[in-house]
């Protein structure tokens, strides 16, 4: 079965917004734009996934539900993952080693540098670092078709398809 993984870096947020922690830190309001036109990027390119796991820190928790309100997926079918939130490569990758085994397309919603370094080590091939250095930024999302089980999941198991940015998005 062909199985393929979107990693959804969270839009940007509003380091201003008074937010009395980091967790709690929301969207600005570029953010808030930016996250309902990757979700609908994702619905009018048929990338709609089956299982979803979300950072459940405020910003990524607002991504993740302007993203997938495009695509008419409820805050239900949400999973909501702590080992998200301050996660490096490896505890990213034993959430989606968790995923379940009939799931097709599944999206990580999270945070830098824990999302960079996944997909960097996910890939069979290294990507070339853009010209302003931000392989992943807020709002991207990363397309890699994955050539194991989720459960067999390692690094160098994947291909990088497409990573697509926000700001490439029409309005």
């Amino acid at each position: 079965m062909k199985r393929e993984l979107l990693i959804l870096r969270h839009a940007k947020s509003d380091w201003d917004s008074g937010a009395r922690s980091d967790f709690a830190r929301p969207l600005s309001n570029r953010g808030r734009r930016d996250a309902p036109r990757v979700g609908r990027f994702l619905q009018g390119q048929g990338l709609v996934p089956d299982y979803i796991v979300s950072s459940p820190a405020e910003r990524a928790k607002q991504t993740v539900l302007a993203v997938c309100g495009e695509m008419n997926i409820g805050a239900g079918q949400i999973n909501w993952d702590e080992r998200i939130y301050h996660g490096g490569s490896g505890a990213l990758l034993d959430v989606l080693n968790d995923c379940p085994d009939h799931a097709r397309r599944v999206l990580i919603a999270g945070h830098n540098p824990g999302l960079e370094v996944l997909l960097q080590n996910l890939c069979d091939h290294e990507i070339p670092m853009p010209d302003d250095y931000k392989l992943m930024p807020t709002g991207a999302v990363a397309l890699l078709e994955i050539l194991s089980d989720w459960k067999s999941l390692e690094g160098r198991l994947a291909r990088l398809v497409s990573l697509t940015r926000p700001a490439s998005l029409p309005e």
